[in-house]
C-alpha cells in the first residue's frame, strides 16, 4: 500500500512539474497557480514516507517520475490546446 502512495505522489509531483513548466513557458497564469498546490500537496506525501522507505517503495518512487513526465507533457498539449 505504501508503494502504491509513493508511487502516486512521485507521478503527481513530476507531473505538476512538468506541466507548470509548460504553464509558465506559455503563459498560463491561473493554471501555473493552480498547478502550485498539486506540487506542494504531492511533495508533502513523498516527504513523510521517503525517509523511512524499502527499496520496494524506492523503486516504486523511482518508476513514478519518468511516467509522470511523459504524461504531463501528453496532457498539456491534449488539455491546453481546448484552453480558451
Amino acid at each position: 500500500m505504501k508503494e502504491l502512495a509513493l508511487f502516486a505522489a512521485a507521478f503527481s509531483t513530476v507531473f505538476s512539474l512538468g506541466f507548470q513548466q509548460q504553464n509558465v513557458v506559455h503563459g498560463h497564469y491561473r493554471a501555473a497557480f493552480l498547478t502550485s498546490f498539486v506540487i506542494g500537496g504531492s511533495q508533502i506525501v513523498l516527504w513523510r514516507f521517503v525517509p523511512s522507505a524499502d527499496l520496494g517503495e524506492i523503486a516504486a518512487t523511482l518508476m513514478g517520475g519518468p511516467l509522470g513526465i511523459t504524461a504531463s507533457m501528453v496532457a498539456h498539449r491534449r488539455w491546453m490546446r481546448r484552453a480558451p
